[in-house]
């Protein structure tokens, strides 16, 4: 299994960007996927997560109201777009793969992880 993120970068507070995150190998469209972050000396924490099929979503107090997860198993691609950016969303961004169809905020449930793509907000 492979998970490759992409459209990470710098961007000014208030801001949106649309992270991509495509799979490959034998998992996806039966898992759950999630998304997490990890700032500089801060523990990795939960984002974001979808079920195997789009339709059960959650989302970390952080973010609610502000992201939205989506994905499509026709492309092995899940997707994560953020609005209103502020400088605490600054970290790198990882996909990962769980273990089962439901997501949940545990890291421990996601055996497989891409490599992450850097986020910046800053003005």
């Amino acid at each position: 299994v492979q998970l490759q993120a992409s459209g990470g970068g710098l961007v000014q507070p208030g801001g949106s960007l649309r992270l991509s995150c495509a799979a490959s190998g034998r998992i996806f469209s039966n898992n759950a996927m999630g998304w997490f972050r990890q700032a500089p000396g801060k523990e990795r924490e939960f984002v974001a997560g979808i079920s195997w099929n789009g339709g059960s979503t959650g989302y970390a107090d952080s973010v609610k109201g502000r992201a939205t997860i989506s994905r499509d198993n026709a492309k092995n691609t899940v997707y994560l777009q953020m609005n209103s950016l502020k400088p605490e969303d600054s970290a790198v961004y990882l996909c990962a793969a769980s273990r089962l169809s439901y997501h949940s905020q545990m890291i421990q449930q996601y055996p497989y992880w891409g490599q992450g793509t850097l986020v910046t907000v800053s003005s």
